[in-house]
């Protein structure tokens, strides 16, 4: 039943959004224009902060706190889905960048929180729901040896970073690796799980933006020098912004994306393209050789080859 004065709108659906940053704000922003929105995130004051500001704009949104490297905090955060009768659209948005945190910090939270929130949300998901899981581009630029791709299999286990770091040589275990692996292991998770999600009559999908202007992406900026290398190589001579990935992520979540699954969906201005030319003409412009270590550990590149889908 509506409230007089106010924008609740219980005949909406549901869409949960994880993470309440510069980008999760803006995905939320955009699915309230059709949904009520769970509001999801560790800090429960940042979540509350969004929260009022969309409802002030006339949304309908609540906040809720949720460590989703805990098991039992992200099944707390189901049983409030389910409270509001389940969900329609799953936001994936949070996530550590290479100088945000260390090696397992960022792999608990970019990896296994993606995979014990989606394995808890799937049975509460509505007939037509889809979830949207947040990658990179950094993704597409790693191919795994078979024991960190065996590691990457079991995303959900808490010794998850740890056995992947283990796996790898002293000089890989560095945060930018982390980062590739964890975003790959995404786009792994959505073609492993499609099937289950496809049984409730569901869809997961990743997304993988490429240089997006984000308070995170300044902050790489900042500690990265050479990703103004790739902005440069950027086709589309810009960043991309976050209405614009927002706007992704509605589409991925709407009927017009209804046989759209199990993939991923890179949104990257053209860069993946173009580093895919330079790799088959040996390097940037023409120019002979990979780049070194350094230049890949501050843009969020690897220095291997470039992984075709």
């Amino acid at each position: 039943m509506h409230e007089l004065g106010t924008s609740k709108r219980p005949d909406w659906s549901l869409a949960v959004v994880i993470g309440a940053g510069g980008l999760g704000t803006a995905v939320a922003r955009r699915l309230g224009q059709h949904h009520r929105l769970l509001i999801a995130d560790l800090d429960k004051d940042r979540a509350d902060r969004v929260a009022h500001t969309l409802r002030d704009e006339g949304g309908d949104a609540e906040p809720v706190q949720c460590d989703i490297t805990r098991p039992e905090s992200v099944q707390e955060l189901a049983e409030e889905v389910g409270r509001r009768g389940g969900f329609a659209a799953l936001a994936h948005v949070a996530g550590l960048s290479p100088s945000a945190a260390d090696f397992e910090s960022i792999v608990r939270v970019n990896l296994t929180g993606a995979a014990l929130v989606t394995r808890a949300l799937l049975p509460l998901a509505e007939p037509g729901a889809a979830a949207i899981l947040i990658s990179s581009l950094a993704a597409h630029t790693v191919t795994p040896s078979a024991a960190a791709e065996t590691v990457l299999r079991d995303p959900h286990d808490a010794g998850t970073a740890t056995r992947l770091k283990e796996v790898l040589d002293e000089e890989e275990r560095t945060s930018a690796m982390a980062y590739h692996l964890s975003k790959y292991g995404l786009l792994s998770l959505c073609r492993r799980e499609a099937k289950a999600w496809g049984e409730r009559g569901a869809r997961i999908v990743s997304l993988s933006p490429g240089l997006i202007a984000t308070p995170m992406g300044a902050f790489e900026f900042e500690h990265s020098p050479v990703k103004r290398d790739l902005y440069a190589r950027t086709p589309l001579a810009r960043e991309g912004t976050m209405i614009e990935i927002a706007g992704v992520v509605a589409f991925l979540a709407s009927d017009q994306a209804s046989f759209i699954s199990g993939t991923d969906l890179l949104v990257d201005g053209g860069l993946a393209g173009t580093l895919r030319g330079d790799q088959a003409h040996g390097g940037p412009r023409g120019e002979s050789g990979p780049p070194s270590g350094n230049q890949a550990s501050a843009c969020g590149l690897a220095t291997i080859a470039f992984r075709e889908p």
